[in-house]
Order: structure tokens, then sequence, then C-alpha cells
């Protein structure tokens, strides 16, 4: 014989199961909409880009425009990655589907340069009810080009001398190959001089002006 609370705590269980599906439901459509504010950012400094491209910097307005829109953009990216880890994270314990983000198509910079991988330290605790109890759901990668600056060197050939005690000979290993008879320039340095001169059309003025900016 079934007694008055077995069917009040099962209609208790049903609705707080209906109520985790509408609170997963309802993070799935603020991730849809999120997902799609991103996309209209990305969609819009797409278009600033090709306008800078076509018709060139008009005006200083317009590149802070652009600028503005760059950062509305990575603003739209990480709201919307974070509701896409909210909804999925609120759909494990119920039957709704989970939200996958289909990111905006970009250049993505070439595979052969080394990568330097920076990691941003995560929160210690929730920022929200202090609980330390975190799980990582997953990661947001973002590439920007560098580069290192030019050094230079100079390379100290050394030849020693050796004399016999013998015969009193002195021997010294040959002088090394140059490029230039008694030349100071080494081979690397004087195919970029030629490239920069002949392949990309700088004077050998301007290569001069800007070496001495650098101190040689």
């Amino acid at each position: 014989m079934e007694t008055p609370e077995q069917p009040r705590i099962s209609s208790l269980e049903e609705a707080l199961l209906r109520l985790a599906q509408a609170e997963a439901e309802a993070a799935r459509v603020n991730a849809i909409n999120s997902d799609l504010e991103a996309r209209n950012a990305f969609l819009e400094l797409q278009n600033a880009k090709m306008r800078r491209e076509l018709f060139g910097q008009r005006s200083e307005r317009s590149i802070r425009l652009a600028g503005q829109l760059e950062m509305g953009f990575e603003e739209a990216e990480m709201s919307a990655s974070e509701d896409e880890a909210l909804a999925e994270l609120a759909a494990r314990s119920t039957t709704v589907r989970a939200f996958t983000r289909k990111r905006p198509a970009q250049r993505r910079l070439p595979e052969h340069l080394p990568r330097e991988r920076v990691v941003i330290p995560s929160p210690v605790s929730c920022p929200c009810c202090g609980s330390d109890h975190l799980a990582k759901l997953g990661e947001d990668i973002t590439e920007t080009l560098e580069v290192i600056p030019r050094q230079w060197k100079v390379i100290q050939t050394v030849r020693e001398k050796f004399a016999c005690r013998a015969c009193e000979k002195i021997s010294q290993p040959p002088a090394p190959f140059h490029v230039t008879p008694r030349g100071m320039f080494g081979p690397g340095f004087l195919a970029m001089l030629l490239f920069e001169k002949f392949g990309s059309h700088k004077p050998l003025n301007r290569q001069r002006d800007r070496y001495a900016l650098e101190g040689v």
C-alpha cells in the first residue's frame, strides 16, 4: 500500500527535473544569442577591414572605429565562449542537447612558426559562490604574431701561431675565405644588403641610416 508521501516525492523530483531542463534550455538559448552577436561583430570587423583595404585610411576616426570594432569582437567572442561553457555544464544533468559553437573561419598563422604558450592563471575559486571545486571545461587560444628584434654580432676568427722548438720555424693556419678580399663583412650580411637593394628596392643610403639607428 502506497503512502501519501510517495506521490509527493515523485512530483517534487519531476518538478526539479523540469526546472533543470528549463534552466539548461535557457542557457542554450543564451549561448546561441551570444554566438550570433559574436558572428555579427566578426562580420562588422571584416567589413571595416575590407573597406580600409579598398579605400585606404581616410581619417583618424576610421582607424579608431576599426579598433573599437576589434575590441567589441574580442569581448563578444569571450562572452560567447563563457555562455557555451555554461550551457554545456547545464546540459550534463539533463536531456537537453548542448550547444556547440561554430567559430568563424579566420586566417591561421603559418604552422611552421614556433609557438610559445602563455597560460593566464585561472581563478582558484568560483567568483560567484567562492567554491574551490572547479572543473576545467576547455580553453580558448588566441594567436598573435610577434617578432624577435634583429641582433648583430662580430665573429672573431682566431689563427694561432706556433713556433717549433727544434727548427724554430713558425706555423699558422691559412686565412679563411672572404667574399671580398680582406673584407670585414660576412656573406650573410652581404646577401641581406643585396636583397634589400635589388629585391626590396631599398637604396644603400636608407640601409645605412637604418643600420646606424641599430648601432652599427
